[in-house]
């Protein structure tokens, strides 16, 4: 059993893991700073595409 990492730093999750949706998908994060960070990657890149 592989066990889950943080979608934005990699840092293995425990049962405070925070899920965020992000472009239709939700994944799981460690933190808040996480979540925001892994927000403003995504806000960046579609952003960027449009551009």
């Amino acid at each position: 059993m592989s066990e889950k990492t943080c979608a934005a730093c990699d840092y293995p999750l425990d049962e405070n893991a925070i899920q965020v949706r992000v472009g239709g998908q939700t994944v799981e994060v460690c933190c808040e700073e996480c979540a925001v960070k892994l927000r403003e990657a995504y806000a960046s890149a579609t952003s960027a595409q449009q551009g």
